[in-house]
């Protein structure tokens, strides 16, 4: 049999660091805004609260999701030199037992997705990205190890852990599996997109 020349084209990347160096300061002011929002549940076992990205005592967590969006653009290919990348949205979201959230991607000038897990109990909401390929998804065949992560996936299912930072394209589909768990789960939902800079420097905006 020959032996093929393989080459992967049009990957989706995502990126996984623990960070729990900031868990103190970004749960203070995700539970300040929890308080301020109860009223604005989107239904019973789901609150998101306002954006709160220019809150000052977040500006290290901000300005390291800013430069890590910067340089994961920049690794890609993209000429960001010029650029700066900066915040669009971050809010808290809860979700309490039985809350899920259904695949969805984020535009509007969005071009990385971030979430950062304050609490991760046993049995609460996995995050789950999907095939971004419409033309894949049509004619996909059946796996034959659900299990294994193969080029024939559908989705790939992550189980947080508190102090988790997870960066993702924003045309990358993801979900949230229901959560079993009594406890609530909550997370930090960011969307950052891109300016021109004429310092040509990254900052945060």
């Amino acid at each position: 049999m020959d032996t093929l020349s393989e080459t992967h084209y049009f990957q989706s990347p995502v990126y996984v660091v623990n960070k729990p160096e900031f868990l103190e300061s970004v749960r203070t002011v995700s539970v300040r805004y929890q308080q301020m929002s109860d009223s604005l549940r989107v239904k019973p076992t789901t609150l998101m609260t306002p954006s709160y990205s220019h809150e000052e005592e977040l500006k290290d967590f901000s300005e390291y999701v800013s430069q890590t969006a910067w340089n994961i653009l920049a690794s890609q290919g993209y000429f960001m030199d010029d650029n700066v990348t900066f915040f669009t949205e971050m809010w808290t979201q809860e979700h309490n037992q039985n809350s899920y959230m259904e695949t969805h991607v984020h535009g509007y000038g969005s071009q990385i997705t971030a979430f950062y897990f304050i609490d991760a109990p046993e049995n609460s909401c996995k995050f789950v990205i999907h095939d971004p390929r419409p033309g894949k998804v049509i004619v996909n065949l059946p796996e034959k190890d659900h299990s294994a992560i193969t080029m024939g996936s559908r989705q790939i299912v992550f189980t947080p852990q508190a102090g988790t930072l997870i960066f993702t394209n924003s045309w990358l589909p993801h979900s949230f599996t229901r959560s079993y768990s009594e406890e609530p789960m909550r997370f930090v939902h960011m969307n950052l997109s891109v300016a021109p800079s004429e310092a040509g420097k990254v900052e945060v905006i």
